[in-house]
């Protein structure tokens, strides 16, 4: 479909190798910036959050995180739990 509005992604990353998820991400971005929204599900947080204008994170179904992208990536929670940082 050429232009479209919304674009969904579910784990678009899994089974990649880790160049070509670095690639698929950026053309992901790419996507994003020339003006498609982007739903995207992801396991991979580092890359989710960096690309992530608004983030929700789940736990066995409920929404336990959500804000901004960046934010979320600061969050020393977060960094811990889920980035093992």
């Amino acid at each position: 479909m050429a232009l479209p509005e919304l674009l969904m992604l579910d784990e678009p990353s899994l089974g990649l190798a880790p160049l070509m998820v670095s690639s698929m991400f950026c053309i992901a971005e790419e996507i994003n910036r020339v003006g498609t929204t982007i739903l995207l599900v992801e396991r991979n947080v580092y890359h989710a959050l960096r690309m992530s204008h608004r983030a929700y994170v789940m736990e066995n179904g409920s929404i336990v995180l959500q804000g901004k992208g960046d934010n979320l990536f600061r969050n020393p929670l977060m960094r811990e739990a889920y980035l093992g940082l």
